[in-house]
């Protein structure tokens, strides 16, 4: 009795074991946090456009120069029917809405090109196989034939008599290594600057002044400083007859105090062309060009730019 009892005991073990439930698992540690998925119908926000609050005195014009966009551009983003009147407080969107793709202002003309014609084959008259000589036969043909197949014993080739001349090594003088003049790559912004006027500088970039000055003559011509397309006509207060041209890479370049303006807006130019005449308008100190490069709207120095002289 007391065997079977023993033999009984480890059964009843194993079956209380299997009827118990398994303990929970936790994990811990290393686990990544399973992300919830947004509620249906949301989108996510697009980002704020840029805006400018109108100051007093702000023009349009003067806006659009600040910012390095084309003023009628600034006209269509914001629904300004022209004379582009605005009002102080106002609020004006400087960049382009979602979607509209503004066209970089494109610089030089337009080539036409064709394709090459293709030359047919001049197959007719021509034969693929060489040429042979046809002869009948006989023995002084075979001869010739004999001749002319026959190898060609080399000719042993003896060392001429006599001392070898020393082979004296030509001297080679360095060339002189000129130091060819860098500009830095934000500088040249891929574009072939020139000076706008022959005059001497006499103010230059800094301490509150957004470009250069240049002292020349009433009526002395200034040109484009690169390819581009005209911005801007008209006058401006601080800058008198104002010319601004567009450029590619988002520079444009200023041109103020002008006497006579040779160009009209939309207008393509190229480096070097006469688009203006020098003048004093709304000059405090005489005849005067005024010369300024901008890079999106900010003012750069014009000597990282043009090329020394």
């Amino acid at each position: 009795m007391k065997r079977s009892l023993l033999l009984l005991f480890p059964i009843l073990l194993l079956a209380a074991c299997a009827s118990q439930a398994p303990a929970p698992v936790q994990e811990r540690g290393g686990v990544a946090a399973t992300a919830k998925p947004a509620p249906a119908g949301t989108a996510p926000s697009a980002a704020a456009p840029a805006l400018y609050t109108v100051k007093k005195g702000d023009t349009l014009y003067r806006i659009a120069l600040e910012h390095g966009a084309y003023y009628r551009d600034l006209a269509v983003w914001n629904n300004i029917p022209e004379p582009f009147t605005i009002k102080e407080g106002q609020q004006l969107r400087v960049s382009a809405p979602t979607g509209v793709v503004v066209q970089p202002v494109t610089t030089g003309v337009p080539t036409e090109t064709r394709p090459l014609s293709t030359v047919p084959a001049a197959t007719e008259g021509v034969r693929a196989e060489p040429k042979v000589n046809k002869e009948p036969y006989s023995d002084g043909a075979w001869d010739r034939a004999q001749r002319a197949t026959a190898p060609v014993k080399p000719v042993d080739a003896k060392p001429a008599e006599g001392k070898p001349a020393e082979a004296k090594p030509a001297e080679v003088k360095p060339a002189e290594a000129k130091t060819p003049e860098t500009r830095p790559a934000e500088a040249t912004g891929a574009l072939a600057w020139a000076w706008p006027a022959a005059g001497k500088l006499v103010t230059g970039f800094g301490d509150g002044n957004k470009g250069i000055e240049i002292a020349g003559k009433e009526g002395e011509p200034i040109a484009a400083a690169a390819d581009g397309k005209v911005f801007f006509v008209g006058l401006q207060k601080g800058y008198g007859n104002l010319l601004i041209i567009g450029h590619a890479n988002g520079y444009i370049s200023v041109y103020a105090h002008n006497s006579k303006i040779l160009v009209a807006e939309k207008q393509q130019v190229v480096k070097g062309q006469k688009v203006a005449e020098m003048g004093k308008t709304d000059s405090e100190n005489g005849v005067k060009l005024h010369f300024e490069i901008r890079q999106q709207g900010k003012p750069v120095d014009p000597a990282g730019f043009l090329p020394r002289r």
